[in-house]
């Protein structure tokens, strides 16, 4: 049945919850003795054995929650007609950034309802595109995905990356543009790097093999950076890198323009980083590193070495919480450090891109986009005129600074893709998708007091003709952590909820980096609470409004957003109707053993530090605050098998910890998609599949029996 726009209210019946007669009987979980001592105190650990996620008791366990979840779903009338609403939503072609190959224009091209995009050559002259890279290629049901793209000097190679099942770890492969074949090179082990060509070859950074067994939990540690010989075995790589005194590093990469200077950065993941550079043409004696800054407290990128001087263009937060564009001089630290383009107090510094003689800066301003152009000694010379208030990010197209580009997306708009003449700052190109199905909406952004007073912004989604009312079923969305910012962006799942005369609320969270690293570092370590306190006051802020009341109310969040669902659901567990942690990190005293977990140290602070971080961490950490005898909202705990970044285990243990504590009726179940990760990468088919479950258990558990 196709669904009216904006005519009928929806038939929404009471949300007595009468088809959850009884307390569920879930599978059973089997607890053992396991306990941990953190200063003098103990803390059981009875779920642990479902960290080895590949134990053939754990995965038994897997395959009965999973039945379990999906005997539950499939009750629920109206899924399969969410899946097809949804997939009718994906109709439409999506594109990403043109590479310019000279003779070839390089483009990745997702058509409706294919799993992932597909790389296409589109020559230059005019002439009919061609295939380049088909992720089936390597995986037929859509389970490949294809990464870092990046062309050899010459402009006859393209390294790219491979990653199966949603996993970090990628293979490097090589392809040549005449033939579109690849050549014989594979590199492995590769987690988080760029490819920087030079010379007869890349450099790249990666880690040794796991042991077996380790692949997707094990502590990734000690990362090198290497180069590639092209033609050469990866055994024979030679090491540019390497420091055995701290492996809990990562490392960037970069050279400058004119590959006269190897940049390299020393990174905590989360806390800033150190940056240090040495001579391209001496790297392979092994040259030392000389450092630009040293220390984790403050943020430097480089943008570019100034010809002819031992000097860098730089974007830095020293003295600057939303940044600003310097230059540095070796040596001489921030101290030395020298603005150009100084920091904006009501706009927060994102990226620069340099074309040409000009500097191209994208900033935030209320948590959206605005793009200004200046000279390369800081001259301001104009501000880019975007399609409206929304997300945009740049990059440069062509070796001579001719062009550059500007993706952008609104919460109405799917992301498009305009070139700019660098000169006159004008589009001579664009794509602009075109959606068979339209959902005519409405955003606004409020601003609403926190707990301590703090003022937090909030973008809603609606309608256009919507009208308040607390049944109006709501979605309140979140992050809060790591710096990253929640902006508008198209999200075609969201246009299900909107068409149902529903609400997506989206808070910009303290911890995130839409007002700078001051946003950032107030909802770190132990100021977490603060971002819980955010999300909590959105709610509240929402139910005093009454948009909506605590029966049609629903949080999401994945990664540190699963925390921030997770954290929030076990301190007001009455405030919701219906919780979603997604990939969640739900154990705070453990996650730091698994995979990358040492990197959010930084972010989290660790339980093994001190004693009153420990209980700092305890006091919030979901798996841990979970309360016997406790009502709950009907929650949907999902992950991936696969998922390397926040291991599985997080979920397994919370989802179990949670159908033991469970008071009232509302189900407590655990969506475990196999053969996915993190998130990245996985095949809009998984997608669908897990949105539709998503909307109907959310609908189902509001009481709601009939859609528009």
């Amino acid at each position: 049945m196709k669904f009216m726009l904006l005519c009928c209210a929806a038939i929404w019946a009471s949300p007595i919850f009468a088809q959850k007669a009884k307390k569920m009987d879930y599978p059973k979980t089997e607890k053992d003795g396991t306990i941990s001592e953190y200063f003098g105190k103990d803390i059981a650990d009875p779920y642990r054995w479902l960290e080895d996620d590949r134990a053939p008791k754990t995965e038994d366990w897997v395959v009965q929650q999973n039945a379990f979840t999906q005997s539950y779903l499939k009750d629920i009338p109206f899924r399969n007609q969410i899946r097809s609403r949804l997939a009718e939503y994906q109709n439409f072609e999506r594109r990403g950034f043109e590479m310019d190959l000279q003779t070839f224009t390089l483009q990745s091209i997702q058509l409706g309802n294919e799993n992932q995009p597909i790389f296409y050559l589109k020559p230059t002259d005019g002439g009919k595109s061609i295939l380049f890279i088909d992720p089936k290629e390597f995986d037929a049901q859509g389970l490949a995905s294809i990464n870092i793209i990046s062309h050899s000097k010459d402009f006859r190679y393209v390294a790219y990356s491979v990653s199966l099942a949603g996993s970090d770890w990628q293979k490097i492969k090589v392809r040549e543009v005449a033939t579109q074949k690849d050549i014989a090179d594979e590199l492995q082990w590769v987690k988080f790097s760029d490819v920087v060509w030079y010379d007869r070859g890349f450099f790249y950074c990666s880690y040794d093999a796991p042991k077996v067994g380790d692949e997707l939990k094990g502590t990734n540690e000690q990362m090198k950076v290497r180069f590639h010989y092209l033609g050469q075995k990866q055994s024979e790589d030679p090491i540019i890198f390497e420091d055995p005194k701290n492996p809990l590093r990562y490392y960037g990469i970069s050279l400058t323009k004119d590959e006269s200077m190897f940049i390299l950065t020393k990174s905590t993941v989360t806390d800033g980083y150190e940056t240090w550079y040495t001579r391209a043409r001496e790297i392979f004696n092994h040259p030392p590193f000389f450092p630009l800054t040293i220390g984790f407290q403050y943020k430097v990128q480089v943008i570019d070495n100034i010809a002819g001087r031992e000097e860098f263009l730089a974007i830095s937060n020293f003295m600057a919480p939303n940044n600003q564009v310097v230059i540095l001089q070796p040596n001489g630290g921030f101290a030395s450090q020298k603005p150009i383009v100084a920091e904006q107090k009501d706009a927060a510094l994102q990226s620069a891109t340099l074309v040409g003689k000009y500097l191209v800066l994208d900033y935030l301003k209320n948590a959206s986009s605005v793009i200004k152009i200046h000279q390369k000694d800081g001259a301001f010379l104009s501000e880019l005129k975007l399609p409206g208030i929304g997300s945009a990010s740049v990059s440069s197209f062509d070796e001579r600074g001719q062009f550059f580009q500007v993706s952008f997306s609104s919460f109405s708009q799917p992301t498009s893709i305009y070139r700019y003449n660098i000169s006159t700052f004008q589009a001579i190109q664009s794509f602009v998708p075109s959606m068979a199905v339209k959902v005519p909406i409405e955003v606004e952004q409020v601003w609403y007091p926190s707990k301590d007073g703090t003022k937090i912004s909030m973008f809603l989604v609606h309608q256009k003709d919507w009208k308040p009312s607390t049944k109006t079923p709501t979605l309140l969305y979140g992050y809060g952590g790591f710096n990253i910012s929640l902006t508008p962006n198209f999200n075609t799942n969201y246009l299900w909820l909107v068409e149902q005369g529903g609400l997506v609320a989206i808070p910009n969270l303290r911890g995130g980096g839409e007002y700078g690293e001051a946003w950032h570092q107030a909802g770190m370590l132990m100021k977490k609470q603060h971002v819980f306190d955010d999300f909590i006051a959105a709610a509240q802020y929402l139910l005093a409004k009454q948009y909506t009341s605590t029966s049609y109310l629903a949080i999401s969040g994945g990664s540190n957003g699963g925390l921030l669902v997770g954290a929030c659901m076990t301190q007001k567990p009455d405030l919701f109707a219906v919780a979603f942690p997604a990939v969640g990190v739900l154990d705070m005293l453990r996650y730091q053993k698994f995979t990358v977990g040492w990197g959010w140290v930084p972010e989290y602070g660790s339980s093994e530090q001190s004693k009153e971080m420990f209980e700092y961490l305890w006091g919030y950490s979901p798996l841990h605050q979970l309360k016997e005898h406790v009502p709950y909202p009907a929650t949907l705990v999902t992950t991936g098998d696969h998922d390397d970044r926040v291991v599985p285990a997080h979920s397994f243990k919370f989802a179990a910890r949670l159908q033991e504590c469970q008071a009232g009726n509302n189900p407590t179940l655990i969506r475990i998609d196999v053969n996915a990760g993190h998130g990245a990468g996985k095949p809009l088919a998984k997608v669908l599949d897990e949105n539709a479950d998503k909307w109907a258990f959310m609908f189902w558990n509001m009481g709601i029996k009939k859609l528009k």
